[in-house]
């Protein structure tokens, strides 16, 4: 098939799955995954969209999703979290995912907001954008690998990909459509030859090339070759690692850290992951299995399956 067939069928297949994952709502970034689903499905549904950020950040997900929803003519809420909204959603995270790792606490606890928010808001389903990064290779780090070595990264990815919103959406009571994880989707995306999913343009690598060509008639060039920004970079929740530098004293931390090393074999990395730390041992308990499958995580004593090299649990990384 040319480049013009490819993203006349994917045009096609992705209204396919919009219309067979429909919800009252979108969890909207303003980044490509989700405005080109709010795109589609806006045509079929008076679509309500959800966007939060950390108050005082700079949160570039607001100015994007705004940019995209005007264009679409769609509700569009905008919410701004505080301190006390944020460890009310790490703990509802950290309790949902038994997780401490602080990347994904950071990530989730904007879904966990965003669900909340849409809830708040009669909104009982909604969609996520996750999936189209792992299935397209829209991660940067992915671009320094020559086909091959890109082909068994991808693979490994595809295989051990999970979705918090997924999860949290559960416990929250709202029904969470994940348009991209369609199987017909799935299928065309492993398939696709991968000169089509990472590929130069103006002198820049860019995964997710081919949905870029497929869709950059339709909304705006501002969002169709936006950069691939984590959720914590979107949402402004990047910052917190140095505001808990702020609130942690370096004596509080050198004791705790040493305390929980010696009494539950845990390495803290810093003072963030020990906040979250004291919420996970206090809501879940002391990490560790007494018969892990697979090898053990070096720093929390997790159980990690035999083929991956990251702790779901903690973060470490590489184990």
């Amino acid at each position: 098939m040319s480049e013009e067939e490819i993203c006349i069928k994917l045009r096609e297949l992705v209204e396919r799955i919009a219309q067979r994952n429909l919800a009252e709502g979108i969890l909207l970034s303003g980044g490509l995954d989700t405005s080109i689903l709010a795109a589609v499905a806006s045509k079929y549904i008076r679509l309500k969209a959800f966007t939060c950020a950390f108050q005082g950040t700079t949160a570039p997900d607001v100015e994007h999703a705004m940019l995209v929803a005007d264009r679409l003519r769609i509700s569009h809420y905008i919410h701004y979290f505080d301190d006390e909204e944020l460890y009310e959603a790490a703990r509802f995270v950290i309790k949902t995912l038994r997780v401490f790792d602080p990347m994904e606490v950071r990530n989730s606890s904007t879904i966990y907001i965003g669900l909340k928010l849409a809830k708040d808001n009669g909104v009982k389903s909604i969609m996520t954008g996750d999936a189209l990064d792992e299935l397209m290779a829209g991660y940067p780090w992915l671009f320094k690998y020559e086909d091959k070595c890109l082909e068994v990264e991808l693979r490994k990815i595809w295989k051990s990909m999970t979705f918090s919103s997924i999860p949290i959406g559960k416990a929250v009571g709202v029904d969470v459509k994940t348009p991209y994880l369609d199987p017909e989707f799935m299928e065309f995306a492993m398939k696709l030859d991968l000169g089509y999913k990472i590929r130069e343009e103006n002198g820049q690598k860019w995964g997710k090339w081919i949905m870029r060509k497929a869709f950059e008639d339709i909304l705006p060039g501002k969002i169709v070759w936006r950069r691939k920004d984590p959720i914590e970079v979107g949402s402004g929740t990047t910052i917190l690692p140095n505001y808990f530098k702020s609130k942690i004293s370096d004596e509080e931390f050198e004791s705790k850290r040493l305390k929980y090393l010696k009494e539950d074999g845990v390495t803290l990395r810093d003072k963030e992951q020990l906040f979250y730390y004291e919420i996970y041992r206090a809501e879940v308990g002391v990490p560790g299995s007494k018969k892990p499958r697979g090898k053990k995580c070096p720093q929390c004593n997790s159980g990690i399956p035999e083929n991956t090299n990251f702790c779901r649990t903690c973060g470490a990384y590489p184990v």
